[in-house]
Order: structure tokens, then sequence, then C-alpha cells
């Protein structure tokens, strides 16, 4: 009797440790599938929400389907779980080769996978739950046996959950992280054939797929920089010369005879042949306007070009940028290429860097400032229209000094109408007055800021030198609105309604 339990008892731990390794993959699977739709179709909750909530309903018939299986459950279970480590394991890769090659199929293609992978791993738990019942009758009763399935069920879920965006994605990429969770369903599948190797039928035909579902996996965890290189390169046209996923976004820059180009999640941030006008557009009707401004907070704008605008002015004795990625702030202060665009802003002695959410620090940090810049991107989804709403204003006002100006870049009027006009009634609703203005940048178009102070706005007396865009004779051009950009009725955005968000999706979505 002691020499059966010493065999049976790896066999037990083997099937709870699988539980642990197979809740994780499947969790892996639909973290990738959310985060790829949200890098290429954008509006990140609303991705992630119909992502999980496709594959929960797939892991539901899974698991209805789980019924149907009576004999062989280990056969069964070894193939599902060859399967699902296939298709899960190479499903980042593939999405990313056909957002490449068949754009237009991607999101069927997206929505297809994740519905095949959520089933497969809804079938597994049940298949082990009842392979544990069926060999390990006499340690199980049923409470005990679905406290222990769900408990490493569980666990396995929260290890990856902290993993994915700390851990697994900064480090390894979407591609390699799901091959190599690919190849941990492969290894359950091959730790099953060898403990009931003696029960399976067909042994050999196991043995090969499992070795050839191995192979092809390693194959992808091997190329996983080539398959990113290849799609990414097709993607943007232009030449790559930095690509990195961090915990917040994937940051791509691209280089060509026209000039250098920053992608965020896909979209486009700024390209080097324009982004002056935009720069300075943004600045310096706000700093000229004050006269000599010595404290200046930059929100966003990580890539230092908004910096550079700043620091022109030698009255300026301190500039703070908050911007939430550090991945940003050490790429732009150490990639050669890109320091030369900012003018090595980022490593001025008169500046200090913070890598935290803006919101947080603005209502943990007290302090005036004579002039704030808003450079975030565009409201696409609900973590960034936090910081359009009237909280956010409010509290962009306690930090502006009583003569301060705050501008904030403000997306299109001329396309987002509304939604231009919406940011414009967001901020007076949150107590400031507003100078709303636009400037043409080639690479955007018709773009739009909006400046807020508690005094009216007055034209400068003077610019600094060396401005290659804006000049006084210029500048009242920028504040006249001809009536296709004309004011419209708009709402406040709240952090209770978010109603930019889907203000803004609905009028670019036009466009695209």
């Amino acid at each position: 009797m002691t020499g059966l339990r010493e065999r049976v008892r790896p066999a037990e731990v083997a099937l709870l440790v699988s539980v642990f390794v197979v809740a994780a993959c499947g969790l892996v699977y639909e973290l990738a599938a959310g985060a790829l739709a949200s890098y290429l179709l954008g509006d990140s909750i609303l991705q992630f929400s119909t992502v999980i909530g496709a594959y929960l309903f797939a892991m539901g018939i899974g698991s209805y389907l789980s019924r149907f299986f009576d004999r062989q459950l280990v056969a069964h279970f070894l193939r599902i779980e060859l399967l699902v480590g296939l298709v899960g394991g190479l499903m980042p890769a593939a999405l990313f080769s056909l957002q490449t090659a068949a754009p237009s199929s991607f999101r069927m293609a997206l929505y297809g996978l994740v519905l095949l992978v959520g089933m497969l791993v809804g079938l597994e738990i049940p298949l082990v739950m009842r392979i544990l019942k069926r060999h390990f009758r006499e340690r199980y009763a049923l409470k005990d046996l679905v406290s222990q399935v769900l408990t490493f069920d569980y666990l396995g879920a929260l290890a990856v959950s902290v993993a994915f965006p700390l851990l697994l994605v900064p480090s390894l990429g979407l591609v390699r992280t799901g091959a190599l969770f690919g190849l941990m369903n492969a290894a359950v599948a091959v730790w099953a054939l060898w403990l009931f190797r003696g029960e399976l039928r067909g042994l050999r035909w196991h043995v090969a797929w499992c070795a050839a579902v191995v192979a092809a996996l390693c194959a992808v965890m091997a190329g996983a920089d080539r398959i990113s290189t290849w799609a990414e390169d097709r993607f943007y046209a232009d030449r790559i010369v930095y690509s990195e996923s961090s915990r917040y976004q994937r940051v791509v820059v691209t280089s060509s005879k026209a000039g250098v180009r920053l992608f965020l999640n896909g979209n486009l941030q700024f390209h080097s042949r324009d982004e002056y006008r935009y720069h300075e557009a943004l600045v310096h009707p706000a700093m000229a306007a004050h006269g000599a401004p010595r404290s200046v907070l930059v929100l966003g704008g990580g890539d230092g070009m908004a910096v550079r605008e700043v620091l022109r002015y030698p009255s300026v004795e301190r500039v703070t940028l908050v911007e939430l990625d550090p991945h940003m702030t050490r790429l732009f202060a150490e990639q050669p290429l890109l320091r030369r665009l900012n003018g090595d802003a980022l490593r001025s002695p008169r500046l200090t860097v913070v890598n935290q959410d803006a919101f947080a620090w603005l209502e943990q940090n007290p302090g005036a400032f004579d002039v704030i810049v808003v450079d975030f991107p565009d409201p696409t989804n609900f973590s960034i229209g936090k910081l359009y709403t009237t909280s956010f204003y409010t509290l962009i006002d306690q930090h502006l000094a009583a003569s301060g100006y705050a501008v904030v870049q403000t997306t299109s009027p001329l396309i987002a109408r509304k939604s231009y006009w919406t940011v414009a009634q967001t901020i007076e609703t949150a107590g400031l007055s507003t100078t709303p203005y636009h400037a043409h940048v080639p690479s955007f178009g018709e773009w739009g800021f909006i400046m807020a102070s508690r005094r009216p706005w007055r034209t400068p007396e003077r610019l600094p030198d060396g401005l290659r865009f804006l000049t006084l004779e210029g500048l009242p051009a920028l504040f006249q609105f001809p009536p296709d950009m004309a004011r419209v009725p708009a709402e406040a955005n709240r952090l209770s309604n978010q109603v930019l968000v889907q203000t803004f999706e609905n009028e670019w979505g036009r466009v695209h």
C-alpha cells in the first residue's frame, strides 16, 4: 500500500500543478489578445472589455462541451493541452503578421482565435477535475476536489496578472511571451504523457504530436524578434530604429529620408520634419505672454520637445516634467538621434523628471507654476480621458500661479470639432477662462490648442529668437476660427461620464 501511495502522489501533485499552469497560460493568451487589440485597434478599454467578454463566453462553451468527453480523459486532456499551447502560443505572432498582410481580416481573426482558445481553456479544468476524481477517488470528496482545483486555478491567474505588465511584456515582448506560455502548455501535455503512458492508446502518435508542437513553439520563440521586426517594418513602412513594449504602451521610432517619427500604440506622435510647428504653437503663446516665467510644469511630452521650447527662456529656473512611462524619458535622454531632436533638453540641469501618473502627482504635490504645458495623447480611451476631465483641470487650476497660463493640446478642431470644444467647455466648467487657437501641422492637419488662465491672454511683445514657425505678425491668425471650426455646443467631460472619449471615437472613426 505504501508503494502504491508513493506512485500515486507525483501524479496527483502534477495534475494540481498543471491547473496552476493552465490558468496562467489561459490568462496570458487573454491579456495578449487584449493588448494586441489595444495596440492595433485603439481604445484599450473597449478592446480589453470585448476580448475578455468573448473569452469568458467561450470558456463557458468549453466547460459545457466537456460533458461529452466520457472515455480516454487523459488522452483528450493531452490533445487539448497541445492544441491550446499551439494556438494560444502562436496567436500573438499570427495576429501581428495578419495585421500587416491583411489588416481587413484582423478583427475577425482576433475574435475567432480568442473564442477558440477560450473554448479549449474551458475544456481543461473540468477534465482535470474528472481525472483527479477518477484516479484519486479515495482522497477527494467533491467539495475538497473543487476547492483544491479552483485554488490552484485562481493562484495561477493572480501570478500572471501581476507578471504580465510588470515583467513579461517589458522583458520578452508579446510574441515571445505567447510562445513561452505555449511551451508551458506543451510541457503539461508532455508531463501527462509520461505520467499516464501506460493507459494511453497510440503512444507514438502522442509523442510525435508533442515533439511537433514543442518544435513549432521553440521556432517562434527563437524567431520572435524577426517576426516583430518584419511585421512592424511593413506596418510602419519606414526603417524601425527602436521598438519596445513598456508596461504602458508600445513605443516605436522609425527613420527615413523624410525624417524621424514616433508612434505610441501605433498612433503617430510627431514627425521630425514638422514637429517644430506643433511644439512652438504649444509652448510659446503661453510662455511669451507670461513675460518672465520662472517655474514651468510639463505634463506628458516625454520626448522632451516641449521642454526644449520651454528652455529657450532664460528666466526659467526650474522645469518639472511628469511623464508616466520611464521608457520614454530614458529613450529620449540616451539615444543620440533623439537627443539631437530635443536638443538634449532631458539632460538640462534645470529639469527634474518625474515618472508618475500626472493625475496622482498633481493630487500629491503642492506648489504653483507660472506656466503648465499639458501634452498628453488624444483621449482615445478612458485612462487617458480622465486627463481631460473637470476633475483634472481643477487640479491644474490649483497648481497655476495667479498670473500663470496653462496650455492643453486639444486634437483637431476641424476633424474632431465637437471634441475640441468639449475640452474648452470642460476647462471653463472647472473655473478657468479659455483662449482657443489652432495651427497647421502637415503630419496631423489642422491642430488645436487651448490656453487656460485666470486673467485674459495678451499678445506677447516678443518671441524667442530662432523660431521656425511662429512670428509676432502671424500670431493673431492662430486665434481666428473659420465657420467650419467655430464653436459648437458641448457637454463638459467629467470622470462620471467621460463623454469626450465617445465623441472623439465617433469623430475620428468617420475619418478612418
